[in-house]
C-alpha cells in the first residue's frame, strides 16, 4: 500500500475562518452560501481576487446562475463588496471580505463591550441605592443572577426597587424576591405587576384567611406606584 505523503497534505491546508463556520447561521446565510464564501476565500488566497461565477460553479453543485444570485445576495446583505484597485496601470475590480470580517469580528467585539457596559449599569445602580461600594459577596450574587440564572436586567432592577420601597435594602431580601418570581414563572416586570394584582385580589376576597406575610411584602408597594 502506498504511504501517505504527509508533507503534501500539510501543504494543501488553508486557514478557514472558524467564526464563519460557527456563526454563518447567525448571519442568515445557508450552507450553500457559506460554502460559496469559503471557495471564494480559497480562490482569493490562490491569487484570483475576482473569480467569475463560471469558476465558482465548477467547485459547487449549483449552476452558474445560482452562483451569480448568491454573490448579489451576499453583496446586498453587506457580507461582500466589490472594490476597485486603482494602484495598478489598469483599474481592476475585486471582491472584498472586509464587510464579512467586520460582522464576524468587529461587530461581535462591539456587541460584547456593549453587553459588559449594559450589565455594568446594574452594579452602579445597586451601589447608588446601597450608598456604598458592593462587597465581593454582593458582586458575586449579582453575577450569579446574570450569568447562571440568566435573570433579565429589568427584573434585577425591579427587585431592587421593591426592596427600596420596602426599606429592606439587602441582597438576601432581593434574592428572595427574585427567587419568588422565578418560582412563579415571572419573567418580566409586566408579569410581576400582574402577579401582584392577582395576589391583592385574592387577599381582599379572603381577608378571614391566614396570609403569607412574606409574599405580601414582595408585592405590596410595587403596585401602589
Amino acid at each position: 500500500m502506498k504511504e501517505l505523503n504527509m508533507q503534501k497534505i500539510f501543504n494543501d491546508q488553508i486557514n478557514v475562518p472558524a467564526s464563519l463556520l460557527k456563526n454563518y447561521k447567525k448571519l442568515h446565510i445557508t450552507e450553500t452560501e457559506a460554502m460559496l464564501l469559503l471557495h471564494l476565500y480559497r480562490i482569493h488566497l490562490e491569487g484570483d481576487l475576482f473569480p467569475t461565477p463560471d469558476k465558482l460553479q465548477s467547485f459547487l453543485t449549483i449552476s452558474k446562475e445560482d452562483c451569480s444570485k448568491i454573490l448579489r445576495k451576499l453583496i446586498q446583505m453587506s457580507l461582500l463588496s466589490i472594490e476597485e484597485d486603482k494602484e495598478k496601470d489598469k483599474v481592476e475590480e475585486y471582491y472584498s471580505f472586509e464587510p464579512l470580517w467586520r460582522k464576524l469580528y468587529l461587530e461581535k467585539e462591539e456587541s460584547k463591550k456593549e453587553e459588559v457596559d449594559h450589565f455594568g449599569e446594574i452594579f452602579l445602580r445597586y451601589e447608588q441605592e446601597f450608598g456604598r461600594p458592593l462587597s465581593p459577596f454582593e458582586i458575586e450574587m449579582i453575577n450569579l443572577w446574570i450569568d447562571e440564572e440568566e435573570i433579565p436586567k429589568e427584573l434585577i432592577y425591579a427587585a431592587l426597587r421593591e426592596a427600596v420601597l420596602m426599606a429592606k435594602i439587602n441582597m438576601k431580601y432581593i434574592d428572595r424576591i427574585l427567587r419568588d418570581w422565578k418560582q412563579k414563572g415571572i419573567k418580566s416586570v409586566h408579569d410581576a405587576r400582574l402577579q401582584g394584582k392577582n395576589f391583592h385580589s385574592q387577599t381582599n376576597n379572603n381577608e378571614s384567611k391566614d396570609e403569607d406575610i412574606n409574599t405580601k411584602e414582595l408585592y405590596y408597594n410595587w403596585l401602589e406606584e
